[in-house]
This record gives structure tokens, sequence and C-alpha cells, in this order.
């Protein structure tokens, strides 16, 4: 059994058992009008955290299960879930849009957690987590956010030639280039890009008030730091900081970036047990 242990926090990943309950714990949120949603859960105390993985992730990642062992060794709850279309959800991935996954991460707010949460989103999950704040300020108490890609998606498609973006039109689909899977490229159909644009949040004030922490890696060669301190910029909370890794990569998966996540977290977790 390979170990991993952070002894400051008390904390001791066993991968091959985590593994297998991986495959055995997963339960389902069953929705009448919407697709089932594959998701992990962990009772405990409050404020909770719920963690929003990234575009073509799913709750298995690195960061998803650090967090869980970590919320599990302070007898936090917390909450890993699939999107539509990802994982072990159901749905077909090509249907969804930004609009269906925000409603899926309300659908998990609403029915999976109780009492105050912090959200932890990733890059894509990061956009989502600011709309999840926006719709629901009453249960949303802080946000953490890992190389957030708010709006980056329209940004990139708009910066594209014109004929390229006419020829996207025309065959309804956009390999849009990663250096994360086998292909090389996400491709995203033109039905999703321009939904996107409903989401936009960048172009105004993002109505939210609550503490804000932007973890953003300056190596991150998919979605630009800069973006992160746009969203600083836009937010209306004064209580926000902004945490540059020279080093950081888009995943931040580094033994180190992932104690920070882990820290940032265990932070604002003090911080709002100490402020009811």
């Amino acid at each position: 059994c390979m170990e991993e242990q952070l002894a400051s926090l008390g904390w001791v990943v066993c991968v091959s058992y985590l593994v297998c309950r991986l495959k055995s714990s997963v339960s389902f949120l069953t929705r009448p009008d919407r697709p089932n949603l594959a998701y992990h859960k962990l009772k405990g105390k409050n404020p909770g955290v719920v963690f929003l993985p990234g575009l073509n992730s799913n709750m298995n990642g690195h960061k998803a299960i650090a967090l869980e062992e970590f919320c599990k060794s302070l007898g936090h709850a917390y909450v890993r879930f699939d999107y539509t279309g990802c994982g072990s959800s159901d749905g077909i991935l090509k249907e969804c849009t930004i609009g269906k996954w925000r409603k899926d991460v309300l659908s998990v707010l609403d029915e999976l957690t109780e009492g105050p949460q912090i959200l932890v989103g990733s890059s894509l999950g990061g956009w989502l987590m600011l709309h999840a704040a926006i719709a629901r300020p009453e249960k949303v108490a802080a946000l953490v956010g890992v190389a957030v890609a708010a709006d980056y998606v329209i940004t990139t498609f708009n910066q594209l030639p014109v004929e390229v973006k006419k020829e996207v039109e025309e065959k309804g689909e956009w390999k849009l280039p990663t250096k994360h899977n086998k292909e090389g490229f996400y491709c995203l159909t033109y039905d999703f890009i321009k939904e996107a644009e409903n989401h936009r949040l960048l172009a105004s004030p993002i109505p939210i008030t609550c503490p804000v922490r932007l973890i953003h890696g300056m190596k991150d060669e998919d979605v630009p730091w800069h973006i992160s301190m746009q969203v600083a910029d836009r937010v209306l909370s004064k209580d926000v900081d902004i945490i540059l890794r020279k080093a950081g990569q888009h995943r931040m998966k580094e033994k180190d970036d992932t104690k920070l996540l882990v820290y940032t977290v265990d932070d604002l977790i003090d911080k709002l047990s100490h402020s009811v």
C-alpha cells in the first residue's frame, strides 16, 4: 500500500485503498427532469466543502481526493460529484452546456448539502462556482478557485481569426487544443460556445460578497493567470486573496500545490467557524 503523509495535517492517503473505495462508494442524485448525478458525500460539520471539477474531468481527480481526506480528518462535510455527461453521471457529453452544468451544481447544493458551504472550483469548475455563488448567496460562504477559467471558452474562441470562426460555425464543432488528453484537443460544439455566451461574467461587476481565494500557476499554458486577476477585480467582495505559484501549471498537481490548496481551505474553515 503506497502512502502519502502530511503529518502537520494529520491525514494519510492510502492509494490502493482509495482506488477500491472509489469504485464501490458512488451514489446517485436522482432528478426527475434531468440526468442522474454521480456523487460521493461525507457527513460532518459545517462549513461543508464542495468540489467542482474542470472540463472533461471527474470527481476522482487528485485535488478532489486530497480535499476529501482532509475534510474527513477534521470531521467536516464534503461532496464531490460528476457533471452531467461526465464520469459516472448520466447524460451525453456532446449535449451538455455551461447552463446545464450550472444547474448540476445548484442541484448538488440544494439536495446534498446543508448549511454554509465552501466551494472549491478547478478551471471550468471555478467559472461554475462563481455562478453558484451568485445564485445561492445564502448557501455559499466562501470560494476557492484553482486556475479559474471564467469566460475562457468564449474569449479564446473570439480571439480566433474570422475565417477560423466561420469554419467552426459551418462544421458545428471546435477543437480546443489541450495537452491533457491523447487527442490533443477538446471537441466543443458550436452550440456549446454560443450558449456559453449567456454565462459571461467578466464584462461587468460580479455580485459576490463572500471571501474569495484564487490560486493560479504562472506556468499555466491553458488558462492564463491574469484571468484570476480579472475575477478578483470584478467581484464585489473586499475579502479577496490571489495566490500565484511561479512554477505552477494548470492542473496544480504537485505535492506543494496540494498542500497550498488544503491550507487555503483549512484557513477558510477556521475563519468561518470563528465568525459565527
